[in-house]
């Protein structure tokens, strides 16, 4: 199993992907957040809501250096029979960025799980795509009795645990260090740039829209978010989510580097060890946006799950 050539090749996306975007077009296309009644968003300065559609609640959360609006197809498909609550993260994608805090992603956590209790949503599904797959597992494991079922989209619980298992936060910290002073200082080759965004998304128009809200990312963001998402280990903690969790994951775009659809899963089984109630599926073909990538498997796999008798709410 060519383990290290994925850790590599998946730390490596995270960091081109932040400094991405100096061969495409800059301008950025954030989506404009709508007011919500009753909400009040000076409590919540690390992220802004646009809400969709009615029924039970869901939180659709992207990944690094996007906006809510990475879930538009999805939230299109959900939103006669969920609210869509879809998160930007302040300084993902050209939206306004706050005073970074070290860490950041805990107060991100705390801000939305007072959210959820604000708006009174009753156990809602997280949907969470790479870092917003993290923050997910971070909400359910902080406060289980607040979460409802979990989608999580290419994402797993300790990052840097991914080349070495055996990892821990104090180990990984100085190579953390570094790789957020590198995400400071911004740009990257062209070329690099290019085939790095090609192997988390096939279609160019999406690989054109990934990296303008790279461009349009605050540095400063992007690099704590990272630091964060390499010195923080969930895999202890999923121990205590209580909700069933469904974990959708790519391999495809590795598959130069030797890793299989097998060896992938493994890495993902590994990971989410812990974590009590739980199903792995992996897309035969999609890369890291499966959303994008592969959208009536990814919607298909969430349908099923989310219907299952066990996660109906009492």
């Amino acid at each position: 199993m060519k383990t290290s050539a994925f850790a590599r090749r998946l730390s490596l996306s995270l960091l081109l992907l932040s400094a991405a975007g100096s061969a495409f077009a800059t301008s950025p296309a954030a989506a404009p957040a709508t007011k919500i009644v009753g909400d009040n968003p000076a409590a919540h300065p690390t992220f802004t809501v646009r809400v969709v559609g009615k029924g039970q609640p869901m939180l659709l959360i992207p990944g690094l250096n996007c906006t809510g609006a990475v879930w538009d197809e999805t939230v299109a498909h959900y939103q006669k029979r969920y609210q869509c609550h879809v998160i930007s993260l302040a300084g993902f994608g050209g939206t306004a960025p706050v005073a970074v805090t070290d860490p950041l992603l805990p107060a991100v956590r705390d801000q939305l799980l007072a959210y959820i209790k604000t708006q009174k949503l009753n156990k809602p599904t997280i949907v969470g795509h790479s870092l917003g797959g993290f923050m997910a597992l971070a909400l359910s494991a902080a406060q289980p009795d607040a979460i409802g079922p979990l989608v999580i989209v290419d994402s797993l619980p300790f990052l840097a645990g991914v080349q070495n298992p055996a990892a821990t936060v104090e180990t990984v910290k100085p190579q953390a260090t570094i790789l957020r002073a590198q995400v400071r200082q911004g740009h990257m080759a062209p070329a690099a740039q290019r085939q790095m965004v090609a192997g988390m998304v096939t279609d160019t128009a999406r690989q054109t829209q990934i990296a303008r809200w790279s461009t349009a990312s605050d540095l400063a963001t992007t690099a704590q978010a990272m630091y964060d998402m390499y010195t923080i280990d969930l895999r202890p903690d999923i121990a205590r989510i209580q909700q069933p969790v469904l974990v959708l994951g790519s391999w495809a775009a590795y598959a130069q580097y030797g890793s299989t659809k097998e060896s992938t899963r493994a890495i993902f089984a590994q990971q989410y060890a812990k974590l009590p109630q739980t199903r792995i599926e992996m897309s035969e073909a999609g890369r890291h946006f499966l959303m994008y990538d592969d959208t009536a498997w990814l919607l298909t796999q969430a349908d099923a799950f989310l219907k299952q008798p066990a996660l109906v709410k009492k």
